[in-house]
């Protein structure tokens, strides 16, 4: 069984965990570059949250680990893509590595339900 749930619903509040850049239901990076793994965590997070029965345009606050600060515009960049109007709270971390050999990005957020 995983360490984890993809998703807590506590009330109407989901606490979604936090995914990488994976190619969907492996641990297999999508691409080694920052660029396709930002989208592939996003593509990935939108996943969760609907998932759960939420949107993105309910997601309250998010927070983002990068391994490079450089990637930080990147991030920014398609991030916006995901949240065009009204973006969620945000912290955004550099940390020395993820969990996952390579990943350069994650991305866990908190939403609501209707």
């Amino acid at each position: 069984s995983p360490n984890f749930s993809r998703a807590v619903v506590f009330g109407k509040v989901v606490f979604v965990a936090g995914v990488m850049g994976t190619k969907p239901g492996t641990r297999d990076l999508i691409s080694p570059d920052f660029e396709g793994q930002c989208r592939q965590a996003l593509d990935s997070l939108k996943a969760s949250v609907e998932a759960a029965g939420s949107s993105m345009d309910k997601v309250l606050k998010c927070t983002c680990f990068l391994t490079e600060a450089s990637d930080f515009e990147t991030m920014n960049k398609v991030y916006r893509t995901y949240f065009p109007n009204d973006p969620p709270a945000r912290s955004t971390v550099v940390v020395k590595e993820l969990v996952l050999a390579g990943a350069k990005f994650e991305i866990d957020c908190v939403t609501c339900l209707p």
